[in-house]
């Protein structure tokens, strides 16, 4: 294209020199237009320098040639010149582009043909005009890549009378090429990108993917490179680099709770077994609380692979303080031994999957002590075996390549306690919880200014949980029911304050970013747990919290304030 306009101008060099090596100084007494039966003279004129009075100026004109030419609507542009009344008159001589009669595209998947004309400002019946048409093919291009298919191209245009033909290249992916790993089989990698072979690449959700393998912790660094195989530049080879790290660790921890006293113990975890994506962890913790475990689990699942868990819990526990409706009744001592095993998977559509577990839990209560005056009991009598079959269906539509929770999940529990398989207890409890995680920065655009402070990566978010439970019985089993109070319900007060057969609560949380590491959140809690479903009788709490991201995770600290008083609490993670 640059050689046959520089050809061109070469042209109308000569030309312009050869007609107006005479007239070169006369006074300009007129300037035309012809050969323009679409285009305005006026519009045409516009940005020309040569004018009625001026004086006639080869430099000029050559200019005025090339920006005739640059307004885009023609395929040719000269310049005659013929006496008048004492000066010259100057014609300048134009050939139009043709009128357009059809725009096809060609090789676009992604988009419809429709869907792309939305952004070419070039229509039919109009004449051609190459300026305009180019930044009709960057807004087509720049669609692409602002929805992250940045190796889609405009491969070529071809124009034929008033048939422009525009074929677009949308790059697939030939082969995912994994190495690096000694350890993680391959295709515990691989499973993790659902970009496949055929797929369009798209950078966005590739990123994605990556940060994803990066999340599982079995990598200390994941790296990635393209090859475009040099016959063939409507494919892409993904080269996927990765860097392993030591899975298995211990931990030692030592804690201080104002029930449970002083604690501490030992764990062993290894959160890639085999390999295998497989997390196993065995420890205990020692002191008035007293727990022993040991965990294995395949967590990942799809449509076509499993999700798996088997476990066994052992906990005891001195001097526990037993509330009812908030108000300490006495204190006591628990045994409990807890053994599990569940499967799961997702369904062909993946934004549904079940979970089906079945547990048996040995509960033994005694030694209860300093009991307060008109006490009530209703612990103690409930120990002994319970056999539960639990299945669990949830409904995920969190946007998955977020870095940031966003989106609607939905999930919903029925639990069978059956005495045919060795329980002492028939009963039927069900649950259902709902989250929302909402990105409020548009709202708040144009009604504040946050100074970028709240991005699009980091934003402004409102989080909620609400969740509400039942049973078929109208007293559960102590070990069974529903319970309120705690750092991960209700957080202005303690554990275990409200229990029932019935229960709702809600938790509201407005997560504010102050830099990129931290956030305050404002929260509020309301619920209750009883023996029937009282929505008057709710309990409620509010305060503020603090989120610091961490090597070793998100830490959170919380503070509350309740119906009698004020609690503190530390941990890792969002409370949900």
């Amino acid at each position: 294209m640059r050689n046959r306009f520089a050809l061109l101008i070469l042209i109308m060099t000569l030309a312009a020199q050869s007609h107006a090596a005479e007239t070169i100084g006369r006074q300009v007494t007129s300037v035309n237009v012809s050969g323009n039966p679409n285009i305005a003279t006026e519009y045409i004129l516009n940005v020309v320098d040569t004018k009625p009075g001026t004086f006639l100026s080869r430099d000029v004109i050559l200019s005025d040639i090339e920006a005739v030419y640059n307004q885009g609507f023609f395929s040719f542009v000269d310049a005659d010149f013929s006496d008048e009344g004492g000066g010259v008159s100057v014609t300048f001589t134009v050939q139009e582009n043709p009128v357009i009669d059809s725009i096809t595209f060609k090789g676009n998947t992604l988009y419809t043909s429709e869907q792309l004309m939305k952004e070419v400002f070039s229509q039919e019946g109009t004449v051609f005009n190459r300026q305009f048409f180019r930044n009709d093919l960057d807004r087509i291009q720049e669609k692409y890549h602002k929805d992250g298919y940045v190796m889609a191209r405009v491969s070529d245009v071809q124009i034929q009378g008033g048939n422009i033909y525009v074929t677009i290249l949308e790059p697939r992916v030939n082969d995912v090429l994994i190495q690096g790993n000694t350890k993680t089989k391959t295709y515990v990698i691989r499973r993790e990108l659902k970009l496949k072979q055929g797929d369009i690449f798209n950078v966005t959700k590739f990123r994605h993917e990556l940060g994803k393998l990066q999340g599982l912790g079995y990598f200390e660094d994941v790296n990635v490179a393209f090859d475009v195989p040099e016959d063939d530049d409507s494919t892409v080879d993904l080269i996927l680099t990765v860097k392993e790290k030591r899975t298995a660790s211990v931990g030692l921890n030592l804690g201080y709770g104002t029930e449970s006293g002083i604690s501490g113990g030992l764990t062993y975890t290894d959160t890639n077994l085999w390999g295998r994506g497989m997390n196993f962890e065995v420890g205990f913790n020692a002191g008035s609380e007293a727990t022993y475990w040991a965990t294995l689990s395949s967590p990942y699942m799809d449509a076509d692979t499993y999700a798996w868990r088997v476990g066994a819990r052992y906990r005891t526990y001195d001097e526990r303080y037993y509330y009812r409706q908030g108000k300490r009744q006495f204190d006591f001592d628990e045994k409990t031994l807890s053994l599990f095993a569940g499967v799961g998977k997702k369904f062909s559509n993946e934004d549904w999957s079940w979970f089906l577990t079945l547990r048996r839990e040995d509960a033994e209560y005694s030694n209860l002590q300093r009991a307060i005056p008109g006490y009530i009991d209703d612990l103690t009598p409930w120990d002994g075996v319970n056999q539960t079959v639990e299945l669990q269906l949830m409904w995920d539509k969190r946007d998955e390549y977020s870095p940031y929770p966003k989106g609607f999940v939905w999930d919903t529990n029925l639990e069978q306690a059956v005495k045919v398989l060795g329980g002492e207890y028939d009963y039927l409890k069900y649950w259902t919880q709902a989250r929302l995680y909402l990105p409020l920065n548009g709202v708040l655009e144009g009604l504040a200014d946050v100074g970028g402070m709240w991005t699009a990566e980091n934003p402004l978010l409102l989080a909620a949980r609400v969740r509400v439970g039942s049973s078929t019985a109208d007293e559960l089993p102590a070990f069974a029911r529903y319970s309120l109070g705690g750092m991960n319900t209700l957080r202005g007060y303690n554990s275990r304050s409200f229990e029932g057969s019935n229960f709702y609560m809600g938790n509201f949380e407005l997560r504010v970013p102050i830099a990129s590491s931290v956030s305050l959140v404002g929260f509020y809690d309301i619920g209750n747990a009883d023996a029937k479903m009282d929505w008057s009788n709710s309990h409620d709490d509010y305060g503020l919290g603090v989120r610091v991201k961490t090597p070793f995770g998100n830490l959170r600290v919380d503070y509350a304030k309740g119906e009698d008083e004020n609690r503190t609490y530390f941990g890792f993670g969002e409370m949900f």
